[in-house]
């Protein structure tokens, strides 16, 4: 591994003493001083090459405690309508991808609309109106096209459409007697009670596409393998260096990873948590008896390596009827990665929970409904101090707040949705008075609750949520959401670091930088601590490292593309 010394910049340690330092030095892998130039150089073997970093700030590489990376990378999987202004341009555009396809070949496309949130559809649209399965047919008369929906927490609002041509609703078998297959989904209709090729979904994980449209291709592992590499290039662009994915990650997902790594592709160190899939087991299975026998892998730090590691267990309430749809379509997903049937009745959550405390292996819940089961366990139990997970933080009392404390669990957030996007219905829902409860990071920390920050991919970087809790702006109103909430920068700069690495008992090798600990670096185009506030959420990285090397440069020109290597220029 590459030896380098980074000077002549701000060097933002996140060490004890919060020191922000001139230089800092690395071999092997492993950071060996951060300090003054002179006395870094001092540090290093004879000769090491030195990087002038002309001014620009340096942060540990950034952790996201809840990221769904794989996601990133599978929207450049399929092909675009984000060019589209008129239904006569989709018609254009899958003519063209018609036009390369063998008759009879799939043309699955992403959805209208321009990422990141696919918004404004389908008034965007000169017409005003969704293309049919005419328009579809006109364009691929001899192929079977499907226009897949968002993923829904993408936007957070409501309906997801997808459209399909005549070739498609034939092999999939839709036709004017199909029913839908929950009250969530509508089948658009003509005037004579035909299928227009337009699907409207009311719920925010699509189930369309899993069911009625099940026919059409999903992501295969070598897909979601290629996607990942896209992710990973994306995600170090940002800063982050590492990932945790505390929804869990379903077998096709988990086989991605092994196949990136595998090929010595990995550029984001991954710690992935099992999402079950419950409905494999029939309807005499138990599950707390599956995880008493073969799923103990999980137990203490399960297994893997620094790079990829396995451990905990995703669990939730829930009896959903449309979650237990979607599960029929395993092996696939879709956008998810998560299996959909990951969750189980009350009674059962409690006895799963209660066994993988016996068993000693971690649970990680993302509901609020979940803290007061942990301290039922607790109870019987003890989990003080085994750092189970509580993520997607919305509301939480100063009681809730200490009961999270009492029960050592580590807390994952989702500031993305919470304070930008929906903190102004929750703080008209609560009222004044409770007003602080919205996401009480100062709240946490000063109870000494370790708080890891993190994107839920949407976006992808922990600029934003960095910026989140530092700011606590609302989306469109700009309105200060729960001021007493707010947190330093470096308090962020920590959350979004040294937090993310005691998510997997992983802060005595990375999360600061400090001599024994992994290079694992951001080299950014702004200084947090010196930009003004609202352009926190704009810095992007000029180089990352991880694990001693440059696995990522601005200016590489596809972000898909290997980094280069031997050239430390900026």
């Amino acid at each position: 591994m590459p030896a380098m010394i980074l000077r002549n910049g701000r060097v933002i340690t996140l060490d004890r003493e919060d020191r922000v330092v001139d230089a800092v030095g690395f071999a092997e892998g492993r950071i060996v001083a951060a300090g003054a130039a002179d006395a870094v150089a001092a540090a290093m073997a004879p000769g090491t090459p030195a990087l002038d970093l002309g001014g620009r700030a340096v942060v540990p590489g950034l952790i996201d405690g809840h990221a769904h990376m794989d996601r990133e990378g599978l929207k450049l999987a399929l092909p675009s309508l984000a060019a589209a202004r008129s239904v006569a341009d989709v018609v254009e555009i899958v003519a063209a991808l018609a036009r390369r396809a063998a008759p009879g070949d799939w043309i699955v496309t992403m959805p209208l609309g321009r990422p990141p949130d696919f918004a404004g559809m389908p008034e965007g649209l000169r017409e005003g109106r969704w293309p049919d399965r005419h328009d579809l047919d006109r364009a691929a008369p001899h192929n079977p096209v499907y226009i897949r929906s968002i993923w829904g927490y993408w936007r957070h609002t409501l309906p997801l459409v997808s459209i399909a041509n005549s070739r498609a609703l034939a092999l999939c078998g839709i036709d004017r007697g199909s029913v839908p297959p929950a009250p969530t989904v509508e089948i658009a209709r003509d005037a004579a009670g035909e299928p227009t090729g337009v699907f409207v979904e009311r719920h925010f994980m699509p189930l369309v596409e899993l069911g009625l449209m099940a026919k059409a291709p999903g992501f295969d592992v070598a897909a979601r393998a290629d996607a990942l590499r896209r992710s990973m290039r994306i995600y170090n662009g940002f800063g982050t260096t590492s990932v945790f994915e505390g929804h869990g990650v379903a077998a096709d997902v988990a086989a991605a990873y092994g196949m990136v790594r595998t090929a010595g592709a990995q550029t984001v160190r991954a710690h992935l948590v099992h999402s079950p899939a419950w409905s494999l087991l029939g309807p005499d299975g138990s599950p707390a008896a599956v995880l008493r026998g073969w799923l103990k892998w999980l137990a203490g730090r399960g297994f893997g390596d620094e790079w990829l590691r396995l451990s905990a267990i995703y669990a939730e309430i829930d009896e959903s009827p449309e979650n237990r749809l979607r599960a029929r379509a395993l092996p696939q997903t879709g956008w998810a990665g998560f299996n959909y049937d990951a969750g189980l009745p009350a009674g059962a959550t409690r006895e799963l929970l209660l066994e993988a405390a016996r068993c000693g292996v971690r649970a990680v819940g993302i509901w609020p409904n979940m803290l007061d089961l942990f301290a039922e366990v607790d109870r019987a139990v003890p989990i003080a101090g085994r750092r189970w997970v509580l993520g997607h933080i919305a509301v939480l009392t100063p009681v809730q707040v200490a009961a999270i404390r009492d029960l050592g669990l580590v807390v994952t957030t989702h500031t993305n949705r919470y304070v930008w996007k929906e903190g102004v219905a929750l703080r008209d829902r609560l009222g004044a008075a409770a007003a602080e409860d919205i996401v009480p990071l100062r709240g946490l920390l000063d109870a000494g609750v370790p708080v890891s920050l993190a994107t839920d991919n949407v976006p992808p970087t922990l600029f934003a949520p960095i910026w989140h809790a530092v700011a606590r702006r609302a989306r469109g109103t700009g309105e200060v959401i729960a001021p007493g909430q707010r947190l330093t920068r470096l308090e962020a700069l920590r959350c979004a670091s040294l937090y993310g690495a005691h998510l997997t008992f992983e802060e005595d090798e990375k999360g600061s930088i400090a001599p024994g600990k992994r290079a694992d670096l951001a080299v950014l185009t702004r200084d947090p601590l010196g930009v003004d506030e609202d352009r926190l959420a704009t810095i992007v990285a000029e180089q990352t490292i991880v694990d001693g090397r440059i696995v990522y440069r601005r200016g590489d020109p596809d972000p898909s593309a290997p980094p280069r290597s031997g050239d430390v220029a900026f």
